[in-house]
Formats: structure tokens, sequence, C-alpha cells
């Protein structure tokens, strides 16, 4: 998966792709239905040297077989929770699709073509490929938002984006996604619950009725994948919605050996925060809305971690247990090699560019976590003076800013930012 997502970026960036998170997601999509071609002609070229030896119809092995790959593939999305409560189709078609290539090819080989049964083997396993990647039940209405109906709490600042500035506050629909599997785990919100357990004095199941029943936070904040490339698109900003784990840890009280949290995710992606961070930050919560939207399954329905200052890859989504531990352990990304810590890094980008005479208007985003960004500067053409920007009013001291500067007509220019104390 390390190699998927770190080959999708490097492509999007070298063939111009401007929706990084869509194409990324694609090419996973893409490696996963390759495996899926190549575990398919493996059984088919499998199923025709074991046909060589029997003089049982073709037919039957390949009912047998459509079977076993049906009760696989339900059995590998039931376990990945990517099949819906209450919706036989999505299994039905799963099921159907497998045991109609195996019929389709037992019914070939059986008519003494066997060239024809190889080509329609072939095509028989893209039609299965594609009849899995497609059962997966109708995407749900997001609904009404916050932000139909409220202004951002910066809307009387003075400094106006430059034209071609991206979305300061980033609609739902294009916020980006990137995860460890091509498609979310679909969980029923009304039988979720996420377990706390582990070295606590009160073990106990919060659900998502229990969890809306505390405390709610609410704060505006950016997420961004440690993956993002100047420019890039995988980092959003929203107004999420929760509860603070603080007033989890009350209501389950951790034991005195207790030091960290191991959140667990439906996808088995898994990460460790101390419980001293969550005790210094309210902001650490279990995010259940953003945009005053329930999350969607895409982006980690019924609740999803959010840890100020930390990339993406330290944030789970589709929690299902939270476990108190007594040492720090290494996350799932961690284990792969990537960096321990993942603190955000300062960094800004250029979004656009607006020539009037002599002149160019230039603007983008900065963003330094929970820090803050002190300053915005503009190079030109890779040398000379820096620029300072104007920098427009964050919408919380989570969330990127957009700045503009004006500077001389150049080929090139260069955004940089520095964090705040």
């Amino acid at each position: 998966m390390t190699f998927a997502i770190e080959s999708s970026v490097a492509l999007a960036r070298v063939f111009g792709v401007t929706n990084i998170s869509a194409a990324a997601k694609a090419g996973d999509q893409f490696l996963a239905v390759a495996g899926l071609l190549a575990s398919g002609t493996i059984a088919g070229a499998l199923l025709f040297a074991l046909l060589e030896t029997s003089d049982e119809p073709a037919l039957l092995f390949g009912a047998i077989l459509g079977v076993m790959l049906a009760g696989l593939a339900l059995l590998a999305e039931r376990r990945l929770q990517r099949l819906p409560a209450g919706s036989m189709l999505p299994a039905v078609w799963i099921a159907g699709t497998c045991i109609a290539w195996g019929l389709a090819f037992g019914w070939f080989r059986d008519r003494g073509e066997p060239s024809l049964s190889r080509r329609a083997l072939l095509l028989a396993a893209i039609a299965t490929v594609l009849g899995v990647a497609t059962g997966r039940g109708r995407r749900a209405s997001i609904g009404r938002r916050w932000s139909d109906d409220h202004a951002l709490p910066n809307s009387a600042s003075t400094v106006v984006p430059v034209p071609g500035t991206r979305p300061e506050f980033t609609p739902i629909e294009a916020f980006y996604r990137i995860d460890t599997d091509t498609r979310a785990p679909a969980i029923d919100g009304g039988r979720w619950q996420v377990d706390v357990a582990g070295l606590v004095d009160s073990p106990r199941p919060f659900t998502l009725a229990d969890l809306r029943a505390l405390p709610r936070v609410e704060i505006f904040a950016t997420l961004c994948c440690i993956s993002n490339p100047p420019g890039g698109d995988l980092i959003s900003t929203t107004r999420w919605s929760g509860v603070s784990l603080q007033h989890l840890l009350v209501r389950v009280r951790p034991g005195a050996r207790a030091t960290h949290l191991k959140v667990t995710s439906a996808d088995g992606f898994f990460e460790v925060v101390s419980l001293d961070a969550i005790r210094a930050d309210e902001r650490v919560m279990l995010a259940y809305e953003f945009d005053g939207a329930p999350l969607t399954a895409e982006h980690g329905f019924p609740a999803r971690l959010f840890v100020p200052d930390l990339y993406g890859m330290k944030q789970p989504k589709w929690i299902t247990r939270i476990e108190a531990i007594s040492q720090w352990e290494p996350g799932y990304w961690v284990m792969r090699g990537w960096d321990r810590e993942g603190k955000v890094v300062p960094s800004a980008a250029v979004d656009t560019v607006v020539r009037t005479g002599e002149m160019a208007h230039v603007g983008g985003i900065a963003f330094a976590g929970a820090r803050g960004v002190a300053k915005v500067e503009v190079q030109v053409d890779g040398a000379g003076e820096w620029h300072p920007a104007q920098m427009r009013e964050p919408l919380s001291g989570l969330t990127w800013v957009i700045w503009r500067a004006t500077v001389p007509i150049g080929k090139r220019y260069t955004a940089r930012c520095s964090a705040g104390a």
C-alpha cells in the first residue's frame, strides 16, 4: 500500500494531474483490479490443468470453483466490513458474478472449443473483477451542512484571496482521501460501537448516541497527508465536530500503568497517541461530523480520530476499538518506515498568478499546524529578494492561511512560510 500511494502521487505530479487525491485512489483501485485479474488467470490455468486429467464435465468444476471464489470474496468483504447492513444486493451481486464466471468457463469448455473457452475465461474474469469492484451499495446523501447558512469566522477580513486561490473552506465532496484500502468499510451506525478497554478501571463500549450525548467540541482545522507534494491537493480544511478524548478518559478511568491509547480502525489501521497529549489538549477528539454533517463512509463514518499538529497518517478513521496500553508502540505507517512523530512541517503553496501590467498578483495557502503561520514570502524566478505577503486571518489556530503578494512579473514564483512560536 505504501508503494501504491507513493507511486500514484508521483505519477500524478509527472503527468500534471490536478486532483492528486482522486488520482491516488484510482491508482490503488487499478492495482487491486490488476491483482484480482492475475489471481483469476492463475486459478483458470490451474483449472485447465486439472481438467486435462479428468473426465468430469467442466461445468461441474466451473460451478465448484465459482462457489469457492464467491465464498472467499464474501468472506473478505465481510471481514473488511464492506457489505452494507440492511441490503443483500451487494452480496448477491458479488456471489453471482463469481459463480457466473465459473459456469461460463465450464459451459464453453464442455462445448469442445478450448480456444474459445480461454477467451471466455479471460472476459469472464474481467467481468467478475468489475462486478466485485462495483458491488458496493448506494452512496449516502450528505444532507444539510453548517456552511449552508453560516459565514466563516474571518468573513470580515480585508485581505481578499487572489482569484484562482483554492477555497478557504473545503467542500465535503472535495475533501482529500488517502487510506489503506480501495473501498471504505460499510458500517451500520445504529449497531456500531467503539470498545474502550485495556488498562482502564471501567472498560465499556460507546455507541454513536453515547458520543453525541457527551460535551461537544467544534473546531476549524486543516488536515494534510504526509505525502502531499508542494502545491498538491492532499490537504483540506473543514469544521470538525466530536467529543474530546478527555471526556472518554473520565468515564473509563485509565489505570496507573496506562501511558498511551492504541486506536484501531475497522480496516485494520491503527495508531498510538499518548495520554499526556490527550490531557494537555481538549481538541484531541473523536470526530463524528464535518461541516455539520455526519462523516461520509469514505471519510471515517461513524467516528475518526483528530489530533492537532499531526499528519493524516496518525489519525485513524472507522474507529472500532481504543485500548489503554503501558508503553508506546509503532503505528501502522511507522511500522512501514514512515516518520515516527508525523508532525506537520511548515509549507506554502502557490495556487494562482494574475498578471496586471508589470506586476503579478500571486496567491496561495500556507500551513504550519498548531504553531500557526507567522510569515509568508514570495520569490520570483528563484533568485533575488523575498517579497512579504499579506495574510488573511485564519479560520482558527489549526488551519491554513490564505495569502497574497504583489511582485514583479516573472516565469516562476516560489513561496515559503515561517511557523509561529
